[in-house]
């Protein structure tokens, strides 16, 4: 999926009913991967809502839209990477078929605090079902701000 090492996409047999479940599946340990230090839930910035739809542009940006109110809101740096005139390369969506999902970010980080590496994991409301639906590298610093933008 991407030039360095991260953790793979679901399976579909790992399920949660809760964001400490998800955070939970982005901070277990991966061969080869970076640690999660930090995980932090999606939820809309203009009427709170924590489920959505997102939608991902091949390496690195994801974008959510709240079922709740419809506002749009990139994840971590996505704004930088997202192309306008072209159209997603996928929304996602879970094995059973939901695309309505709960969402949180898992950050690793540097020694320093900057972020390293991004990790976009999805719950789907349907069946529970936990995964790993992007991630990318963060190549510059600083970028401990990112942290505010899952």
């Amino acid at each position: 999926m991407h030039d360095e090492p991260g953790p793979g996409l679901h399976n579909g047999e790992e399920r949660g009913a809760t964001f400490e479940d998800l955070a939970a599946f982005l901070q277990r340990p991966e061969p080869d991967g970076y640690p999660v230090q930090v995980v932090r839930e999606c939820v809309c910035r203009s009427c709170g809502g924590r489920a959505f739809e997102v939608a991902v542009m091949a390496d690195e940006a994801a974008r959510r839209t709240c079922l709740a109110c419809r506002e749009t809101e990139f994840i971590a740096d996505s704004e930088e990477y997202w192309d306008d005139d072209a159209e997603a390369d996928y929304c996602c969506a879970c094995l059973c078929g939901g695309e309505e999902f709960a969402a949180a970010v898992g950050f690793s980080l540097r020694e320093d605090g900057d972020v390293r590496w991004v990790y976009v994991g999805l719950r789907c409301l349907a069946c529970g079902a936990l995964g790993l639906y992007e991630d990318w590298k963060i190549n510059y610093g600083p970028s401990a701000f990112l942290l505010d933008r899952a």
